[in-house]
């Protein structure tokens, strides 16, 4: 029996494994949240610089958009360990700002929403 795990090691190694599987999960969600904020703002940016679209913005709504991803930037790169709701809860303020500049953006650029091709 030399060199063999005893019963109750095995027990404390399983137990120690579900213990730190709900942290591993808790952190996982929370670099997840963290990353969807992060790439949500770049993505913003990243349209406002789209040659397609560049001119069909106007200035004031790039001055919001830009403005708001990053004032989230800089929040994040202060908040590195902020809790998932906080992430959550700045994505959501930034994409007050956005959506509805974006969604204009296209129902302006595809014409009315819900008409038909070939103007039936």
């Amino acid at each position: 029996d030399k060199g063999r795990l005893s019963k109750d090691d095995i027990e404390r190694m399983v137990s120690d494994a579900e213990k730190y599987k709900a942290e591993d999960d808790k952190q996982k969600e929370r670099i997840s949240a963290k990353n969807g904020l992060e790439s949500y703002c770049f993505n913003m940016k990243s349209t406002l610089d789209d040659e397609k679209l560049k001119d069909k913005i106007s200035s004031s709504d790039r001055e919001a958009i830009t403005k708001k991803c990053d004032e989230a930037i800089a929040w994040l790169d202060g908040n590195q360990l902020a809790e998932v709701d906080e992430f959550q809860d700045k994505q959501k303020e930034v994409e007050g700002v956005c959506n509805p500049i974006i969604t204009k953006l296209y129902q302006d650029a595809g014409g009315a929403p819900g008409g038909m091709p070939g103007g039936m």
